[in-house]
């Protein structure tokens, strides 16, 4: 098992940016892809990006272009960077470790 702590979130407004941050702890040798989901109000919890240990990256089409995934394996390390935000975006984003590796969430909140 992985113990995952995401930070980061907050309120911006549209257009601004946000950095979050996934501090992984555990297991870690098992480790190859990790991945950000999010959720919104009413809403299922949607894919948002994912990486692997060899720089393979997936990003949801709504963010291609605005947000960029990274990850420090040395230091346990994962980070989405959120450009150009929009109001739409608001949601508590989660860190995992696929499939049953979950972090509490961080509230992401855009303003218009």
């Amino acid at each position: 098992q992985v113990h995952l702590v995401e930070s980061g979130g907050g309120l911006v407004q549209a257009g601004g940016s946000l950095r979050l941050s996934c501090a992984a702890s555990g297991r870690m040798f098992s480790i190859n892809a990790m991945a950000w989901y999010r959720q919104a109000p009413g809403k299922q919890r949607e894919s948002v990006t994912s990486i692997t240990r060899t720089g393979t990256i997936y990003y949801t089409d709504s963010v291609k272009g605005r947000f960029t995934v990274s990850r420090d394996d040395a230091n346990n390390m994962m980070y989405l960077q959120m450009n150009s935000l929009k109001p739409e975006d608001t949601a508590v984003y989660y860190c995992s470790v696929p499939p049953n590796s979950w972090g509490q969430g961080t509230q992401v909140t855009v303003s218009s």
